[in-house]
């Protein structure tokens, strides 16, 4: 079988929440060695959960939830267990192919323990609140002395530089500061009613920040030389909005929220089909869409109206171009309603939840999602690689760490360490797995 094919390429990774943990499962998944380093003295909150041991009031039995956003802790089987930061279902969808080892880096030992494994790898990756790498010791300055060629990305929320690079920030604050979210939200609600719990800014910042280390790689490749990348998250979204910051700089014009409306095309929404909170979503773009969509509907009589004959027209008289839409398809299931507008060659698609993601036949038959077995999470399907590569075929090799789970192999056959060395640093908790944990992780 063919290599991955970033084999051979070890990346050393402190990432938290999902940024960072969603760019390093892109490395890993392209076949890096991503090791973790954690901690057995200090809890990572919101990575591995948001408390060490949830009361089981705040681990759901019902409901959708993800990850822990909002205080509500979803774990594997709703159950919490003996080591929930084994079972923390955020952790579980970023983790795979990764390996993890403990290391106390508030500690002159620790950090030279780090230095070690720095010695011995090729990327070094944080996700960090703006001062942490600071106050640890650990910048780009550092670990340059301890190996020239290192690659060292810093990912905080408004980059290295300038006078608010200390702010600390979360996804739903960046998308503010970016002004998503001002633009995605229905333009007759608040921002409270409106706005997801999933952040555009998380996934986005995370691929490129995958993708700043392969650029790195390429040119340390040809160059021999390593460098340090400052990636401000914030600086991922913007251009996603490319068009509306444009249309200010162009035009003065601050462009307003329109919900599920498009400024050109109609109709274009999201509707309402047969059964409990089916939809599909529709955009017509141009005439002959428009009479696709007509002989998918049976060209009924309203369609004849000369007030839709137009783009314009129909733009104009959305409200009650909408309702007739909606007449149709509340009769038809929403995958129903999309074969039936496909075929005359109209955007359509059904608006899904999870449980129809898993039965989607369009996934299924490429074989998206993975069968992962772990030892305390037990066998699930897991949501599987980004893309396929006919050369370098990529898969799900490991299932997600658990805490300190790769402990020997990272200090013995990594770094070189011996039993009487790695037996003293358990000692003194410098390293150590679970089993290890201190008071202060609780």
């Amino acid at each position: 079988m063919e290599r991955p094919p970033l084999e051979g390429v070890r990346v050393v990774a402190i990432p938290v929440v999902f940024a960072g943990p969603f760019a390093t499962m892109l490395l890993a998944d392209l076949g890096a060695e991503v090791i973790l380093i954690e901690s057995i003295q200090h809890f990572p909150t919101i990575t591995r959960g948001y408390t060490p041991r949830p009361p089981q009031e705040l681990v759901p039995t019902t409901g959708a939830t993800f990850g822990g956003i909002g205080g509500i802790q979803t774990y594997v089987d709703h159950w919490a267990g003996e080591r929930p930061w084994d079972r923390f279902v955020m952790f579980h969808a970023l983790g795979r192919n990764k390996i993890s080892c403990c290391i106390d880096l508030t500690r002159p030992e620790g950090k030279d323990v780090l230095k070690r494994l720095i010695k011995v790898s090729d990327v070094f990756f944080e996700s960090n609140a703006p001062a942490t790498m600071e106050k640890l010791g650990l910048t780009y300055d550092v670990l340059k002395e301890v190996k020239e060629d290192i690659i060292y990305l810093s990912m905080p929320a408004l980059g290295c530089s300038g006078p608010h690079k200390y702010c600390s920030l979360f996804g739903a604050q960046l998308q503010a500061l970016a002004g998503h979210t001002w633009l995605t939200r229905y333009p007759d609600e608040d921002y409270t009613t409106t706005q997801s719990l999933l952040f555009h800014a998380d996934a986005s910042s995370g691929a490129t920040a995958a993708f700043a280390v392969l650029c790195a790689l390429h040119y340390r490749n040809r160059t021999g030389k390593g460098q340090f990348i400052d990636m401000a998250q914030i600086e991922t979204v913007i251009p996603h909005l490319g068009e509306a910051f444009m249309d200010y700089t162009m035009n003065a014009r601050v462009q307003e929220p329109m919900g599920n409306r498009h400024p050109t095309m109609a109709p274009h929404g999201v509707y309402r089909c047969r059964g409990e909170d089916r939809w599909v979503v529709i955009a017509v773009s141009s005439d002959e869409e428009w009479m696709g969509l007509c002989r998918a509907l049976g060209n009924p009589p309203w369609a004849n109206h000369e007030r839709f004959a137009t783009c314009n027209g129909r733009l104009n008289n959305q409200e009650e171009l909408n309702k007739y839409i909606e007449e149709w398809t509340s009769r038809h299931d929403n995958y129903e309603a999309m074969y039936i507008l496909q075929k005359e060659d109209v955007a359509a698609g059904p608006v899904i939840d999870q449980r129809d993601a898993y039965h989607d036949a369009q996934l299924q038959c490429r074989g998206f999602f993975e069968v992962v077995s772990h030892r305390e999470a037990g066998t699930h399907l897991y949501p599987g690689m980004l893309f396929k590569m006919n050369k370098t075929p990529l898969s799900i090799r490991k299932p997600p760490p658990c805490l300190g789970e790769h402990n020997d192999y990272v200090f013995k056959e990594v770094m070189g360490m011996s039993d009487d060395e790695i037996a003293a640093l358990e000692k003194e908790q410098i390293i150590g797995g679970d089993e290890y944990i201190s008071d202060s992780f609780f």
